[in-house]
């Protein structure tokens, strides 16, 4: 059953980011002459095949991708290449670049919808409940003890954990913490220390701090308005892209190894986890992986939509297109980059595999 939902969900990502290259491929006119699910090759004959209007509709075996076939459009034929009015290339370059973001746009669009589901479905986030209590620290000098509620921070409420976090981070001097327990309400104040602590990528950082640890209990998320709702979907979804954004950095710097990449087989492995704990939790990842495949389709790698913008502005910049053997050789770079960054996650995967991880 695990299976099945990673192949559903791996699906409807890929149908979502190809749906939004066909849309606007179709609003400046272009024809789409194929929408395919899957990777032609190897096996060249699709499973299914049906034409609907001017668009042949296939799926093919090979679930690790997908293509719009746009006419007049092929990065290895290019005889294929026409000027017909609803050709790819007949189009401005700007029209171009933009029918490119349409993809990792529709992913990205596709997350904050799912944020949209998972606010109404109730999506849980750590709750701000104390489980330990540093000695000697400004928390346990004040007489904050396990199982103390944290309500508010300078007033403002907070319904989790990160959320008291980040308002205590961004604090200068003392602050009022605000706590209910068996006892009632009351508050304290209190003045956070600079510490050490680890990043989310395990990097040595210091941030402003008071000493407590969570309890570990969850707190279902409440919306007084659907404005609350979007706003929610809005901030998750600028986070999701902030993470993929800074980890895609931590990777270039070295301070992720290359050892922790993962591929299609841990996304497999995490999205049946997922789907295991509940729908919330596997729509809360079905929206990161999203976001995620949109980042990456942004890089500027030539096999990617990041790689066919870069040749866009490239024409639009000096008034001329690069040269179709330029073209050709850094589009045969792409792929086999892609190809073998795609092993090398696989083979990451098989080794974690073997070790139990």
């Amino acid at each position: 059953m695990g299976i099945v939902v990673s192949f559903l969900v791996l699906s409807i990502l890929i149908i979502f980011h190809e749906w939004g290259h066909f849309l606007a491929a179709r609003y400046f006119g272009v024809k789409v002459e194929e929408f395919g699910l899957g990777m032609p090759i190897i096996i060249t004959k699709p499973l299914f095949k049906k034409k609907f209007g001017d668009t042949v509709y296939s799926f093919y075996p090979i679930l690790l991708g997908g293509f719009v076939r746009m006419k007049g459009q092929d990065d290895f034929d290019l005889s294929k290449k026409s000027d017909d009015p609803d050709s790819y290339m007949s189009k401005k370059p700007w029209q171009k670049i933009i029918i490119l973001l349409a993809g990792p746009f529709a992913n990205i669009l596709l997350a904050f919808l799912l944020y949209i589901v998972i606010a109404f479905m109730g999506g849980e986030k750590l709750a701000p409940v104390i489980g330990a209590v540093m000695e000697n620290s400004p928390a346990y000098q004040a007489g904050i003890k396990p199982k103390d509620r944290i309500v508010a921070i300078n007033g403002i409420e907070v319904q989790t954990w990160d959320e008291m976090g980040e308002l205590i981070e961004n604090s200068s001097g003392s602050i009022s913490v605000t706590i209910e327990n068996s006892n009632g309400i009351k508050k304290l104040v209190l003045t956070p220390k600079i510490s050490p602590a680890k990043s989310i990528f395990g990097e040595d950082i210091k941030k402003r701090m008071i000493g407590i640890a969570p309890l570990g209990e969850f707190v279902k998320l409440k919306f007084k308005s659907f404005v609350d709702v979007v706003k929610y979907a809005w901030d998750e979804t600028i986070h999701a892209t902030t993470l993929i954004v800074r980890s895609l950095e931590k990777l270039i710097e070295g301070i992720i190894p290359a050892k922790d990449m993962g591929g299609i087989v841990s996304i497999m492995q995490v999205t049946s986890k997922a789907q295991e704990v509940g729908i919330v939790t596997l729509f809360s990842l079905m929206a990161l992986i999203s976001v995620n495949l949109g980042v990456l389709n942004l890089l500027p790698i030539p096999a990617l939509d990041g790689g066919h913008i870069m040749f866009n502005l490239y024409e639009m910049i000096f008034r001329r297109a690069p040269s179709e053997k330029t073209f050709y050789y850094m589009t045969v770079g792409g792929w086999i980059f892609l190809l073998s960054l795609m092993a090398f996650t696989t083979y990451n995967d098989i080794m974690r595999i073997f070790a139990g991880e």
